[in-house]
């Protein structure tokens, strides 16, 4: 997905730079703008997902309440 969205932000950049009105050029231009930013958190999100530590299963934690003995 991310590979979809640089492509698509590096399409609409190249459609803002052929354009010659200036409306065109705009509306191009603010879907790059948005496109980088979504792009770049796209980015990101991969990088972090890819570093994180998988979360542990609530069966794991629930196992040892049930092992320890009764206290008193």
């Amino acid at each position: 997905m991310r590979w979809l969205l640089l492509a698509a932000t590096l399409l609409s950049w190249f459609l803002c730079s052929t354009r010659h009105s200036p409306g065109a050029m705009a509306w191009w231009l603010v879907l790059g703008l948005a496109g980088a930013i979504a792009t770049t958190l796209a980015f990101v999100q991969a990088r972090i997902e890819a570093n994180a530590r998988p979360e542990p299963s609530i069966e794991l934690m629930r196992k040892p309440q049930r092992q320890r003995p009764p206290q008193g």
